[in-house]
């Protein structure tokens, strides 16, 4: 079983900024090929913010691109997001994610809560 825990949500004011991490534990035999955060706000669908795959490259949703920054510590099997200038709009809860071979796993999510 492989476990995904997420940390750094919270309160901040709007144009400040946020640091999440997700840390993966558990059976983890072979590599994570992506991990990446997820968003669900009130009432919408869950979205992508952005992904990093162990090589290096990086997908980003339009609306965070600029702002948000993901980065991945491979041997120790923790993603983070450095989010910058938060706006109203980017409150939501996060969603860790990563993908193992054909496997997909979520955390639990971190609420981040942006006030103006």
């Amino acid at each position: 079983q492989v476990r995904l825990v997420e940390s750094g949500g919270g309160l901040v004011q709007a144009g400040g900024s946020l640091r999440l991490s997700c840390a993966a534990s558990g059976n983890i035999f072979s590599s994570i090929s992506v991990m990446g955060w997820y968003r669900q706000a009130p009432g919408k669908q869950r979205e992508l913010v952005a992904t990093g795959t162990r090589g290096g490259a990086t997908n980003y949703a339009g609306s965070v691109k600029d702002r948000f920054t993901i980065s991945r510590d491979n041997v120790k099997n923790i993603v983070y997001l450095q989010m910058n200038s938060l706006k109203d709009e980017d409150t939501a809860i996060y969603y860790c994610y990563a993908k193992i071979i054909l496997t997909d796993y979520w955390g639990q999510g971190t609420q981040v809560t942006v006030s103006s």
